[in-house]
């Protein structure tokens, strides 16, 4: 019991989980409706798409790489794929766009995969450089305009709901959209890959040490490649899903997301150098943003704030990491020391 209570204080979410317990009590005390039905349902709604994003980054952070592309890929996509359908007059349902947005993502996650996996190429270096790609594409190439109109599908799966929740006391109404049952189910996919599969430890094991990974079987390069396709395909269904549930695609909505999203990850407890780092920290770590971006005016700070207090969790965030990192060498240094010392 002991040794698994040292163990729990060394990780990031407990932590995490008391800080977000603290603020929602905070916002509780000073506005009575933070635990409403409509506000809970409201909170969810709007961790849909930065909890996407924030689980491709963390798988990605996690094999020691970054990638700061997929605000662009997932609006280029998005845009492509209701474009080209507003064009087509395509009157069908969700399924289409989903595949093609869901295609796309995957063939511009292959190109970050190939210049950072089989070139080796450092990921800042490619992803900076494919985000202005992406961006130059969807604006140039594209003549990107906003979209005030969706496909009737795409109109429809953003006004679906699981179930609307009303608050009794000031009649406000929230819909759970459906589009909450897939970010449930990539969550859980995301568990999985990463928790119990060869390719889960690949990542996790190239994080910690890439040519140590590669001289125990796992073909990193192969690895890296998939990772990024991997994260293009979740970034282009949250981008599509953000579409939908907005009614209109705006071209520059999701530019500038990128820091936010690291920041929750890194506040989850995910090791900025990578090799360390939970599904449930990632989510931990997203929720408080998403509350801190969500909640302010609910306890009467203005929203112009609002970059004051995400800046300040990122550097929290980047701190902490940065000091698990310094804690972790130094205790493989002791422990190194104490066997040459036996040894002696």
């Amino acid at each position: 019991m002991r040794q698994w209570l040292r163990r729990l204080t060394r990780r990031n979410e407990p932590y995490i989980f008391l800080v977000l317990l603290a603020l929602c009590l905070l916002i509780e005390v000073r506005s009575g409706q933070f635990f409403t039905a409509n506000n809970l349902v409201d909170i969810a709604s709007a961790m849909v798409v930065p909890g996407l994003f924030a689980l491709g980054i963390y798988m990605v952070i996690v094999s020691g790489g970054i990638d700061v592309s997929f605000p662009a890929l997932a609006s280029l996509t998005s845009y492509a794929t209701t474009k080209y359908l507003l064009d087509a007059g395509y009157t069908g349902g969700i399924w289409l766009p989903m595949a093609m947005s869901l295609v796309m993502g995957a063939a511009l996650g292959a190109v970050n995969g190939v210049f950072i996996g089989f070139f080796g190429l450092p990921a800042m270096i490619v992803t900076l450089g494919t985000s202005s790609v992406f961006k130059g594409l969807m604006q140039g190439a594209l003549n990107s305009v906003q979209l005030a109109v969706i496909p009737e599908g795409m109109r429809q799966f953003g006004t679906d709901a699981l179930f609307v929740a009303t608050n009794p006391v000031s009649g406000l109404s929230s819909r759970m959209p459906v589009s909450f049952l897939i970010f449930a189910a990539v969550v859980l996919l995301v568990f999985f890959l990463m928790r119990y599969t060869y390719f889960g430890r690949g990542i996790y094991a190239m994080g910690g040490n890439e040519v140590s990974a590669h001289r125990a079987g796992f073909h990193t390069r192969r690895t890296k490649f998939f990772l990024y396709v991997i994260v293009g395909m979740i970034a282009s269904a949250a981008g599509l899903i953000r579409t939908c549930m907005m009614q209109q695609n705006h071209p520059t909505n999701m530019l500038g997301m990128e820091m936010n999203i690291i920041a929750g990850v890194v506040l989850g407890g995910t090791a900025i150098t990578g090799g360390a780092g939970s599904v449930t920290g990632c989510m931990l770590g997203t929720l408080l943003i998403v509350i801190v971006e969500n909640s302010m005016i609910l306890i009467g700070i203005p929203t112009v704030w609002k970059s004051v207090f995400v800046g300040a969790l990122i550097v929290i965030g980047t701190g902490v990491s940065a000091m698990q990192v310094v804690r972790a060498n130094r205790l493989a240094a002791n422990r190194n020391l104490t066997q040459e010392a036996a040894k002696a």
